[in-house]
């Protein structure tokens, strides 16, 4: 579990050397996790140790959002003047998100019930 642990950690360093380099406006973070899809997609399975990882870590996931919540509050007063944008943004990708998880499931259940 600490090898998965600390995948995660280097595939987000990685994320983050790969924006800077770039000069890409995306979160580091993000570019990491779609490294980790992309190698969980080429290896065609979650290895054991990841998946412990991922299970011990996802019953505490409200934790870590509690520091993105804090900056977002230490900006409070732009938020309060551009709250139209920060508004859209805030349901479309909730509306994103919903769909992209709505077809997931969709295409993992009929590929159950193939099997």
């Amino acid at each position: 579990m600490l090898y998965a642990i600390a995948a995660l950690f280097l595939l987000q360093a990685l994320g983050d050397a790969l924006v800077r380099l770039a000069g890409w406006p995306l979160p580091g973070s993000v570019v990491g996790m779609l490294v980790l899809f992309a190698g969980l997609l080429l290896l065609r399975r979650v290895p054991a140790g990841l998946d412990q990882g991922a299970r011990a870590l996802l019953p505490h996931m409200m934790l870590l959002f509690i520091p993105s919540v804090t900056g977002v509050m230490l900006h409070f007063e732009r938020v309060a003047r551009e709250w139209r944008p920060f508004l859209l943004a805030s349901l479309g990708g909730a509306v994103v998100t919903l769909v992209v998880t709505a077809l997931t499931l969709k295409l993992l259940l009929r590929r159950q019930a193939t099997r």
